[in-house]
């Protein structure tokens, strides 16, 4: 009798296996992230380029989510198909959808480049872009050549979870490494050795995608639960309806962050142009480059949050499907722990040591505006991150337990109802201040919401209706 793919995710220590998964997945992630920090740095410490090339960097960012977005509906979900498929011993099903992930993120790339090459203008006005005609026109450069490595970077990062759920989480973490090495250093040859500028960035991002994507089409090639063969790749909608399904609250986490911070971005241009410093055009851009700062320190600390429970999902998909309800229990309780553990450091960090943050990304030569807003800004927009982690803890854990629409629903809650919602209004009353505090007062009322999340959660794991359904699934 032929044994189960991956039967040690069913055996290993929580612990163990914890920490096995989550590392690399919070590395990848970090890895991920860098790519446009590492940018927005550089962008930053360049004389020539300064707090406008910050402002266009923060502009285009959504943009970059959007993709983020398509691949990880379409990674995440095959990840936890792929991992219950295996808890269960239906490798048909696997292999298949993996193949059917690989054509859809394939086309999806391809599909979203072109837009982005057609709408190009309409889209940086749309985020703000217009805030000063020198932002417009450095947003312009970057996003241009942003757009060509869109289907590289599309395909990296869904297939990404993909190699974690056939049990090489390392080759995960590797190949996401190698290309964000490479920006790394081709950063500063291109943007201060060339003085490329925004281009410069740009070029040296898309390279590193490219060494990412080469990386994960070698490991395709070679699987190890699972063999790619030819029939992989014939669409099959029942398995992408299942598979799109786990991952749909992973698309819309990331897609409604793009509506948050829309309208943020929106609303930065229009409360600052009210203020009496910055509606001096000379000022105009600090805001919205501020802004993008404050939410790169928030993307790494989000990403170590999302890869540990990310991590997870194979571990939790694989004792699902095999039924051990307890060990999806345990896991749960261990993961929300160690998320608030991470929340309560970065909370320390933004709030003891922001001017020693704003300084990596250039403050000393800026404005004293530019480092007041700053500060402010990491003290107000960060003040509840461990509710953030908490949070998106929940999100995650609850995709892997197949309960998409429920983490959908708080996702939608959080990223839409709330940070749209609240962001559009708080600046009414409070000016650009307000939009500051639009961020913890929708974290603040989201964990209201988790904290029943999370023992209907337990209730769940009590039972054997989850068992139920991954056989269905």
């Amino acid at each position: 009798m032929e044994q189960k793919s991956n039967s040690f995710l069913e055996t290993e220590r929580i612990g163990t296996l914890m920490k096995r998964y989550a590392i690399p997945c919070i590395i990848s992630l970090l890895v991920a992230a860098l790519y446009n920090i590492v940018d927005q740095i550089f962008i930053a410490n360049a004389a020539y380029l300064g707090s406008y090339g910050n402002a266009a960097n923060t502009v285009v960012f959504p943009l970059t989510v959007v993709a983020l977005a398509i691949a990880v509906m379409i990674g995440d979900g095959c990840c936890s198909f792929v991992s219950i498929c295996l808890g269960a011993g239906r490798k048909e099903d696997a292999h298949r959808g993996i193949g059917n992930a690989i054509v859809l993120c394939t086309g999806a790339g391809l599909a979203l480049a072109a837009v982005y090459l057609v709408l190009d203008e309409q889209l940086l006005t749309l985020f703000g872009g217009r805030v000063n005609e020198e932002t417009f026109a450095q947003s312009k450069e970057y996003f241009f050549y942003i757009t060509l490595g869109i289907p590289f970077y599309a395909f990296g990062q869904a297939i990404n979870p993909i190699i974690r759920s056939d049990g090489s989480p390392k080759y995960a973490m590797v190949s996401t490494l190698a290309g964000a090495l490479l920006n790394i250093v081709l950063d500063p040859i291109f943007i201060f050795a060339f003085k490329w500028g925004m281009m410069g960035a740009a070029v040296a991002t898309v390279a590193g995608q490219v060494l990412t994507c080469v990386l994960a089409v070698r490991y395709l090639l070679k699987m190890k639960a699972v063999k790619l063969v030819r029939d992989s790749f014939k669409l099959r909608f029942r398995l992408i309806r299942r598979f799109l399904a786990l991952g749909v609250s992973s698309f819309l986490a990331q897609a409604s962050l793009v509506l948050s911070m829309a309208a943020v971005q929106n609303m930065v241009v229009k409360y600052g142009a009210a203020d009496p410093v910055f509606g001096l055009p000379q000022y105009a851009q600090i805001p919205m480059a501020v802004l993008g700062i404050v939410m790169k320190f928030f993307q790494i600390v989000i990403s170590i949050v999302v890869g540990m429970a990310a991590g997870c999902i194979p571990i939790v998909g694989y004792n699902i499907g095999a039924g051990r309800m307890d060990r999806a229990k345990q896991l749960f309780s261990r993961l929300l722990i160690a998320e608030a553990i991470v929340g309560l450091v970065a909370l320390l960090l933004v709030e003891l040591f922001p001017a020693h943050l704003i300084g990596v990304f250039g403050a000393s030569a800026e404005s004293v505006y530019y480092t007041d807003f700053a500060v402010k800004s990491f003290r107000i927009y960060l003040c509840m991150m461990i509710l953030a982690c908490v949070n998106k803890a929940t999100f995650i854990y609850l995709q892997a337990l197949g309960k998409a629409f429920l983490s959908m629903l708080l996702s939608m809650f959080r990223e839409v109802v709330l940070g749209v919602g609240l962001a559009l209004l708080l600046p009414r009353i409070f000016g650009l201040e307000g939009v500051l505090y639009s961020f913890p007062a929708a974290d603040i009322l989201t964990f209201i919401a988790s904290v029943f999340v999370i023992a209907h959660t337990y209730k769940l794991l009590r039972t054997n209706e989850l068992f139920r359904l991954s056989q269905e699934t």
